[in-house]
Order: structure tokens, then C-alpha cells, then sequence
């Protein structure tokens, strides 16, 4: 076999390497951010809006080209990053969205003895005694780390009942280039909060501290194996889903060993039809499954893309506890999804890869809750309280203009599934989303802890199951669930109705005193009124009409240094370059603040 060394990937990256890692990330985000602040900002300020609406979506369309070959290029955290924003489909345009959504771990594998030299000093023993075999070709190569098959030692092997295994092994040097990309990424994010439109939509810092904990988890395979215990537990008994069990004696924190339960891709249509499985029967059910992690469980894979999922024929199976597999014979939970009829329908869904692993806490479930039956009810105006209930828009946003963007959404595209949506003409489409996009981008909003796993969870579960079945419609598949949640909010109705009552017989009793304190208030002048949205236009008219003076000034100074240049040319030009410092407050000021400010 030829040596590696010095080839990438093979060792930790050296000083030197991080560091021009490091620059490379910052130029880049320098120079589109730049680019960005000139076309989006600078130019509509005078009088060029037209021209930068005309080259926007080529301009971001080369953004996202070019991003997408740095990621490869660079690997590691750069890959996830791509991966993560195509899910942002809320915050960035779908030029970028689309462009990155392509972007999977297009990396080259490691060479096999940087990888042999890694596990055999993380196992403390040679591959050969560790394993009785191991695949020196890898199964796949991912940005963080790649999974090679092996056969179990004969002693590994009888403990566990079967032999075959697959072996995950984290890159060489990976978490010193984690370590690197997420320190640039904080630059990055630190530069983007000052400018204020982006600081008053969105939490950037915030954004790359979930980001950042997410990426550390996954190169901690510890983590991974645990998650996939858990994962096996929640689902424990359910004859629609299995997972594979961890050989803990071959598992370290950098390797992981797992039973090998490789099957049939579930995006792979002609092998599902080959094996008598319909691939609309395996879109209903991977979709029942991923709503029941979210409104059952609260505890969800957050990267379930085609590679992370096996169906699985029953007969590979043979029964609830063949080895290899973590499904155990216990009671089948109660879910909105599961039927007797439906349970078992000849092939399961075996999941794998528990790196990325999303939780919801119970306050945040039963808000997406109160969101699905909105959703459901096809009621804008509930679902934009539902939206503020979850936490993610911020208590300032004016959300006349999103309830009628919302009610128009339910009202002309409610129900439509793909297929549907497909037959609508696209200017329409197009015209729509723009608007919508526009009263999105307008609001400022802020994302609750782990929401951007959900977001990303669901846009790979509608996009797979529409991929199995054109026509799969995600308002079917939420209907049992709102139906299940109806039930539940009018068994609990007596019980809320009664809490209602005592919170009204409190007011009452407390209403005269706070009359009396309200009465004493006004005689002796102390009341006064506030309104945030009143004070908040009286500040943007401030500032307004501070740019509107500004722009006077640089006007008449500016005409005045030309006049006096004909006679005077040295004071012409003094005042000619002193015009320009309210020329730069007319066209910036307001632009860039501190983080959090209004």
C-alpha cells in the first residue's frame, strides 16, 4: 500500500495550516460581506435599486458557487456549515438555499494507515487482534470522520450473537480543524451582529454556539453511542423502526463500532419495488416516524438524509430481538401514527448515525404543538400567535402584514401537496414567495434552542418523502397528530375551564384596590402610558430627519466648495472634502450599531 504521509488528512494539521485555514475562511466571509453591504446597502441609497434587484439572484446564486467549492475544498466544519445553511430557509434567499442544498461530504477518504495508526492507539491493541477482519476500503467517507466494515473477534462475537460490524473512525486532526472553523466562525458572526438589520432579525452569536455544540458532539462518538441507545429505547417495541446495537468493548471517543445493519436505501425506488415494498407506504411511515419524535418523543434525528436510513425486510428481522438490531418485545407506545392495521407492514426503518441528535424541551413541544394545530386549521392568525408562543419572533414585531401573508398562504396554496404545487403557474409562485420572503425578512425574530435541528429535520423529511412519492402531501401526514391534539385539548378542557375560572374570581377581588391605586394616580399626575411601536417610529423619524439634514448640509457644502474652487481653489477644496462627512452620515447612519439596539 503506498504511504500516506504527508498527504491530506493523514496527521494533525500543522500551525501553519490552520492559520492560512483560517484566513481563507475570514477573506472569503470578508469579501461577499463587503460585496453584500456595497449592492444591498450603498447603491439603493442613491437612486440604484432597480440595478441591484436586476443582477441579485445571479450575484447570489455565484455566492453560494463559490461557497460551495471552499467547503470542498476545505472539508471538515466547512461541509456541515453548507449543509446547514441550505436548511435555513427562513433567513436566506432560495438562490443560496438551493445552490447549497446539493452540498453533501464530497471529501476524499483518508488514507487506510493514518486511519489504522488512529484506531489501533484509540482500541490500545493492532486491528488484527481488535477485529478479525477489517475492510481497508471505506464503506463512506464523510467530512468528519469514515466507516470502514469489519468482522468481530471471535470473544466480541459470541458475546454479542453476531459478527458483522462497521467501524467508524473519526478523521485524523479533525478536532483541531473544528477547533479552527468554529473560531473563524465566531469572527464572522461577531463582524455580522454589528451591522443592525442583521443584529435585529437574527442572533448570530447565538446561532453558532447551537452550531458549535452540535459539531462538537458529533466528533464525540461516546455521545453517538449513547444517542443511539436512547434512540433504540424510545422506539423500544415498535415494530416500524430498528437501530443498531453498539459493541461497547470496540468503542472509544473517537471510534465506534456498531452491528452492521445495512439494507436497502430508503431513496433507492427501484430496490424497494424489487423487494415488494411500496416506496409511497415507506414516505407515509418515515414521516409518521419523524412526527412522532418530535411530538411524542421530543428527543429526534436531525440528520435524517437518504445515507442515515435503512428499510429493512422483515425477514432480515426474523423477530423483534434478532442481535444485532436494539427493538425490544415491549409495548408498542402510544402515538397518533401506530395502528394494529399498520404496525407491521412487512419492512422496517432502521436508522443509523446518531451524531446529530436534536432535543425539545417540553415548553418548546407543546408550542410546536399549538403550531401544528394552526397549521391543521389552516388559521393564519393562530398560527402566528402560535409562532410568538414558541418564542420565535421577538415581543416588538408588528405582525399585521405576516397575519395576512399567512391567511393568503392557507388561502390559495392549504393542503397542496407537491404534485399540486407543481401545477401552479411559477410566475405566480415566484411572485408569491418573494412577498412572503419579504414579510418574513422584514420581522425580527430570534430562534429557540435546538429549533434549527427541527427546521432542518423536517426540510430533509418533506423533501425525502416527496422524493419517494411525488404526491406526498405533509398536510396528511400532520392530520393525525391534530386530530390526536384535539382530543387531548377537549379531555382537558374541564380542567382549563376551571383554572380560567379562579384566574377571573382573582382579578375581580383585586380589581377595586387597583381601581383606588389607578384613581390616586391620576389626581396627583403620575400616569403615564407607554407604547414601544410609538416610541420606536418617533425614534426612526429622529434619525431620519438627522440623515435628511445631513443630506442638506453635504449638498450645500459640496456646491459651495465648486463655486468657490473657480476663485479660491484651496478653500474649494477643503470644503469639497469636508462635505463628505455628512454625505457619509446621510448614507450610513443607522446602518451599523451595537448588537441589540433598537
Amino acid at each position: 500500500m503506498a504511504t500516506a504521509r504527508g498527504r491530506r488528512g493523514d496527521s494533525a494539521p500543522s500551525v501553519g495550516n490552520t492559520r492560512a485555514r483560517y484566513r481563507r475562511i475570514l477573506r472569503f466571509a470578508a469579501r461577499y460581506i463587503v460585496q453584500t453591504w456595497w449592492f444591498e446597502l450603498v447603491l439603493p441609497r442613491v437612486g440604484l435599486s432597480k440595478f441591484v434587484a436586476r443582477g441579485r439572484a445571479a450575484r447570489l446564486t455565484r455566492i453560494a458557487q463559490r461557497f460551495h467549492v471552499l467547503a470542498v475544498d476545505l472539508g471538515g466544519l466547512m461541509i456541515k456549515v453548507g449543509q446547514y445553511l441550505s436548511s435555513r430557509l427562513d433567513i436566506l434567499p432560495p438562490e443560496i438555499t438551493k445552490e447549497l442544498a446539493g452540498l453533501q461530504d464530497e471529501v476524499p477518504p483518508v488514507p487506510f494507515d493514518a486511519i489504522q495508526r488512529l484506531a489501533e492507539a484509540e482500541l490500545g491493541v493492532p486491528l488484527e487482534r481488535a477485529y478479525a477482519s477489517f475492510d481497508p476500503t471505506p464503506l463512506a467517507a464523510a467530512s468528519l470522520g469514515q466507516a470502514h466494515r469489519a468482522r468481530l473477534a471471535p470473544i466480541d462475537a459470541a458475546d454479542m450473537g453476531y459478527d458483522e460490524a462497521v467501524v467508524k473512525v473519526q478523521r485524523p486532526g479533525i478536532e483541531t480543524i473544528v477547533a479552527v472553523d468554529l473560531k473563524a466562525l465566531r469572527r464572522v458572526a461577531g463582524w455580522l451582529s454589528r451591522v443592525r438589520f442583521v443584529a435585529n432579525h437574527v442572533d448570530l452569536p447565538s446561532l453558532v454556539e447551537e452550531f458549535a455544540g452540535t459539531s462538537l458532539q458529533e466528533i464525540d462518538y461516546l455521545q453517538e453511542a449513547r444517542y443511539a441507545e436512547r434512540f433504540a429505547a424510545s422506539f423500544a417495541g415498535d415494530p416500524r423502526v430498528a437501530a443498531p446495537e453498539v459493541v461497547w468493548e470496540r468503542t472509544t471517543r473517537r471510534v465506534l463500532t456498531l452491528a452492521d445493519v445495512t439494507a436497502i436505501k430508503i431513496n433507492d425506488r427501484e430496490a424497494l419495488l424489487a423487494a415488494g415494498i411500496d416506496p409511497k407506504a415507506v414516505a407515509k411511515q418515515f414521516a409518521a416516524v419523524m412526527f412522532d419524535q418530535l411530538f411524542r418523543d421530543g428527543f429526534f434525528h436531525a440528520d435524517p438524509h437518504p445515507g442515515n436510513i435503512f428499510v429493512t425486510p422483515v425477514e432480515r428481522l426474523a423477530d423483534a430481538a434478532v442481535p444485532g438490531y436494539s427493538v425490544t418485545d415491549a409495548a408498542v407506545p402510544a402515538s397518533p401514527s401506530t395502528s394494529p392495521a399498520a404496525a407491521s407492514p412487512g419492512w422496517r426503518l432502521t436508522f443509523i448515525d446518531f451524531g446529530m441528535m436534536g432535543e425539545v424541551p417540553d415548553g418548546l413541544r407543546r408550542g410546536l404543538q399549538q403550531l401544528l394545530l394552526a397549521v391543521a386549521a389552516r388559521d393564519g392568525k393562530r398560527l402566528v400567535d402560535s409562532i410568538r408562543g414558541v418564542g420565535i419572533l421577538l415581543p416588538s414585531a408588528d405582525t399585521e402584514e405576516l397575519e395576512r401573508a399567512m391567511s393568503a398562504l392557507f388561502a390559495r396554496f392549504g393542503g397542496m401537496g407537491l404534485a399540486e404545487l407543481q401545477q401552479v403557474d411559477e410566475r405566480e409562485l415566484r411572485s408569491f414567495a418573494i412577498e412572503f420572503g419579504e414579510t418574513m425578512r422584514a420581522l425580527p425574530f430570534q430562534l429557540p434552542e435546538n429549533f434549527l435541528l427541527v427546521i432542518r429535520s423536517m426540510s430533509l423529511t418533506s423533501g425525502l418523502c416527496s422524493s419517494l412519492d411525488p404526491e406526498f402531501n405533509m398536510w396528511d401526514a400532520v392530520e393525525p397528530y391534530a386530530n390526536q391534539l384535539l382530543r387531548d385539548e377537549r379531555g382537558n378542557f374541564v380542567q382549563a375551564l376551571g383554572k380560567e375560572a379562579l384566574t377571573y374570581a382573582g382579578t375581580v377581588a383585586r380589581l377595586p384596590q387597583r381601581l383606588d391605586a389607578l384613581a390616586d394616580r391620576v389626581e396627583e399626575g403620575r400616569l403615564v402610558a407607554h407604547s414601544p411601536r410609538l416610541e420606536q417610529r418617533v425614534a426612526r423619524l429622529e434619525r431620519t430627519t438627522r440623515r435628511i439634514t445631513s443630506a442638506v448640509l453635504f449638498v450645500g457644502v459640496f456646491i459651495g466648495g465648486i463655486l468657490l474652487r473657480v476663485d479660491e481653489p484651496v478653500w474649494g477644496g477643503v470644503l469639497i472634502a469636508v462635505s463628505v462627512i455628512p454625505l457619509l452620515h446621510a448614507l450610513f447612519a443607522g446602518v451599523f450599531g451595537r448588537r441589540g439596539r433598537g
